[in-house]
This record gives structure tokens, C-alpha cells and sequence, in this order.
């Protein structure tokens, strides 16, 4: 797909971006929250297996966020670049041109109706069938049979294992189904690593993964995937001497955070120090290695825009700003149970915090959960049954939970406590100031 719409003129002048994205299943990724989003899938056809994909469209993160919907029950495969080629034919002809801040395609189909842009898309796909030559088959990188360590690495079985390894096992790797390899995901302080970092972790991945590269992942992180078993110990210990090592990777003490105030001109709040700040407070608490807190999520954007996907978060934040008479303070809206596996949706508004009272608000709402679970209860559980009015216990709604945080909404006097009208990584009084510029809008 790339390949056949990089640099090919029907894609050259559509109003605005464009998304795909393509996920091994619902469970991860982000195929509802995008433009086209696909799932590999196959099905039985009179004996045989034919190949396919199921399509979402029109969904995105914005100001104004919408889930994507799905096109039919399956696509098969000769039918992608067909489907993909009528998608964009529809948004180049009947998107919005003028208003920036509507030119996405989710806005297209929210205005028309997904029934009415669904019948355009499968009529669109029929005419582009009978009338365009496109490759159906596609090319596939299939994985090798027989995968073979990098010959780098020397075996050191036997060794003691370094201090804290067993703690980044259990948060930061995932065994592979093609054992005995196994993924390592390097958790970065909202996203940020140095050049020296950055130049030693080459030599990582050229050392301990069988690929010999490495992704950017959604949160921020870096996954290094192929890297045997043997050798996690000696890879751990690598990354230890350039900063690297911290654990949590794949748990809730691994936050968004969006650039915020430290360089974009739309940011109304340092989100960027703030995810920081958390990430710090959860590992001090050994918070990462809480089983009821492995599939919750963080989630914070420096304005409404969603550049740090606040809305499909466990608990997500935007920021924007507060006000004591003529005194300003760095504020955040906070929402509850966005998600986006197989039950995608988008969080629902709960209240306005305070940027330093972020971190307790989010240590009460643990502890709130703590004493009211339920046996097997993940965090993010509980918090799906309040925001759909489904939990019986303490917090049955949002309005619950509401009144159970008001009192961390309350702010003080400058003269109680000037470093509350502060934002993270700033020593001034907090005020709004924005710019022009380009975001997921």
C-alpha cells in the first residue's frame, strides 16, 4: 500500500492527511482510530483459504475524535488496493478544502452518515474495478524459516543476573511464539533519548536482535524484536550502561506524553514534563509491577488536539488553563476508559485537574479501586463498568468519581503555595500563549 501511493498523483493533493494503519489484531493497534485501518484476516472459501483484510474507516484523534467503522465483513485480498484507491477518490472529491480544522476525513463522514459514505465507497470500489489496473497480489516479507542469532553474541550462561533484571523481564519483554525468541520494548521518558543513546542503540540492535533493526512503537518506546533468550540478561546489562533499562515498558508506568509547551506553539501545558513526572512517581512505587494495573494506560496531550491520544487512555489529560481571580495555573482535563482494543471508544469527560495535582488524582483513583475491585479486577475493568454504568460498588458512575476528586480541584492561594500556579519544568507564573502550527486536528 505504501508503496503504491507514495509519490502516485491521485494522492498528491487530497484536503488533508491520511492515515492507514495495519495491526495483526483488534486487541493492538489503532485500526479503528484512523483513516483506513486494516486487520490481516483469512476465511474458508469452498475449501480453501482466501486471504483478506477487515477495513475500518473514518475514524481519528483530534480536537473532534470519532471511531472508525467497519466496512463490511471481509475484504479480500485482491479487493485492498481497489477499496484503498475508492476511499481516497470520495476525500479527494468531497472533503472540505476551506476549514482546516474540519478537512479530516472523519468529519466527511460524520457529516454524511456512515451508511451513506459506506454505499459511496462499495460503488466507488466497483467503478474502480472496472476501470483501473492495479496490482491484487500483494508482495509479502514473509519471516524465515530458520532465524539465526547474531553472531556477535557470546554465551555467558551461568552468570548471575544483573540487579533489577528480573523486574525489566516481567515489564519490558514478551516471549515470541517463535521460541525461544522473544521482544524487548525500551521504555523512553516520554519519548525522549540522546544522540549518544541513540548511537549505542544501534549497536544493540545490531548485537542482540536477528532482524538487525528496530521500531518506533505508539508509546514512545523502542521495540527490538528476534533477541534469544540466552542473551536478554547480557542485553539488559547493555542497555543499564547507557540509561536505557528502565522497567515498565508495557505497563501504566510507561505515559504519553505529546511535546507540549517544550517546543509546539499550540500546547497549552508542558505535557511533556508531566508524563515524565508520572513515569518517575509509579516507578519509585514499584507501581509497574502491579498485575492489576498491566493493562491500564496514560495518556497526555498539551491541548485538546490528541497528539498524545488522551482520548483512547485508561486516564487521559488535555491541557489547558485554570484562573483564581487574576492568577492563572496550568489545568487539565481528565478522562476515563478510552481504549482502543476490540471495544474501541473514546474516554468520557470526568473532571478539570490542576497539572500538580495530576499525579495524586491519579494515586486516589488507584486506591479507590484498590478498595472496591472485584476478584480478578484490572484496573482498566473497573473503570469500563463506571463510565458504562455497569459497577455496583463505592464509584458506580462518573459522577461518583467525580465527587470523590473534588477535593483535589480546590486551588490554593499564591501566597499558600506559589509553585501550584507553576507548570512542570518552568519557574515563572504559568500563562497561555499560542501559535500557528500543524497537528492531529
Amino acid at each position: 500500500t505504501a508503496r503504491f501511493f507514495l509519490r502516485n498523483p491521485m494522492s498528491q493533493n487530497l484536503p488533508r492527511k491520511f492515515k492507514f494503519n495495519f495491526t495483526c489484531c483488534e486487541k493492538h493497534g489503532m485500526v479503528r482510530m484512523v483513516d483506513v485501518g486494516l486487520i490481516p484476516q483469512t476465511r474458508d472459501l469452498d475449501g480453501s483459504i482466501q486471504k483478506g483484510f477487515k477495513i475500518f474507516l473514518g475514524g481519528g484523534l483530534g480536537n473532534k475524535s470519532f471511531v472508525g467503522h467497519q466496512l463490511e465483513e471481509f475484504t479480500p485480498e485482491e479487493d485492498l488496493l481497489y477499496t484503498s484507491i475508492a476511499v481516497l477518490r470520495i476525500f479527494d472529491r468531497l472533503g472540505d478544502r476551506k476549514n482546516m480544522a474540519r478537512n479530516r476525513m472523519r468529519y466527511l463522514v460524520n457529516d454524511m452518515g456512515w451508511e451513506k459514505f459506506q454505499n459511496l465507497v462499495l460503488k466507488e470500489r466497483a467503478i474502480v474495478r472496472a476501470t483501473q489496473s492495479v496490482v491484487t497480489a500483494l508482495e509479502v516479507d514473509h519471516t524465515p524459516s530458520v532465524i539465526k542469532r547474531p553472531i556477535r553474541i557470546s554465551d555467558e550462561s551461568g552468570s548471575p543476573n544483573p540487579d533489577g533484571y528480573p523486574r525489566w523481564l516481567k515489564t519490558n519483554t514478551l516471549k515470541q511464539k517463535q521460541s525461544p525468541y522473544y521482544s524487548v520494548f525500551i521504555t523512553l521518558e516520554a519519548g525522549d533519548i540522546t544522540s549518544n543513546q541513540l548511537s549505542e542503540l544501534a549497536t544493540v540492535i545490531q548485537e542482540f536482535s536477528s532482524e538487525g533493526h528496530a521500531r518506533a512503537g505508539f508509546v514512545q518506546n523502542i521495540a527490538l524484536r528476534y533477541v534469544h533468550e540466552d542473551d536478554l540478561p547480557r542485553l539488559y546489562l547493555k542497555l543499564l550502561t547507557v540509561g536505557l533499562a528502565k522497567s515498565g515498558a508495557l505497563t501504566m508506568a510507561a505515559p504519553i506524553g505529546c511535546s507540549g509547551t517544550t517546543s509546539c506553539n499550540l500546547a497549552l501545558t508542558n505535557s511533556h514534563r508531566l508524563a515524565k513526572e508520572i513515569q518517575r512517581k509509579f516507578l519509585e512505587l514499584n507501581l509497574d509491577q502491579d498485575d492489576d494495573l498491566h493493562d491500564s494506560s496514560i495518556k497526555i496531550s498539551g491541548c485538546p488536539n490528541s497528539c498524545g491520544h488522551h482520548g483512547i487512555a485508561t486516564i487521559g489529560f488535555f491541557g489547558g488553563g485554570g484562573r483564581v481571580g487574576k492568577e492563572m495555573f496550568p489545568n487539565y482535563q481528565m478522562s476515563l476508559g478510552g481504549r482502543s482494543d476490540g471495544q474501541t471508544m473514546l474516554g468520557t469527560t470526568c473532571h478539570r485537574i490542576p497539572a500538580k495535582r495530576v499525579i495524586p488524582v491519579i494515586l486516589k483513583i488507584i486506591e479507590l479501586f484498590k478498595q472496591n475491585k472485584k476478584s480478578n479486577d484490572t484496573l482498566k475493568d473497573w473503570i469500563h463498568r463506571i463510565v458504562n454504568g455497569k459497577e455496583d460498588s463505592e464509584i458506580k458512575s462518573i459522577l461518583d468519581m467525580r465527587k470523590a476528586l473534588d477535593s483535589f480541584t480546590i486551588p490554593p492561594t499564591k501566597e499558600d503555595d506559589p509553585d501550584f500556579y507553576n507548570d512542570y519544568g518552568s519557574d515563572s507564573s504559568y500563562h497561555t500563549k499560542t501559535g500557528k502550527g500543524e497537528c492531529a486536528a
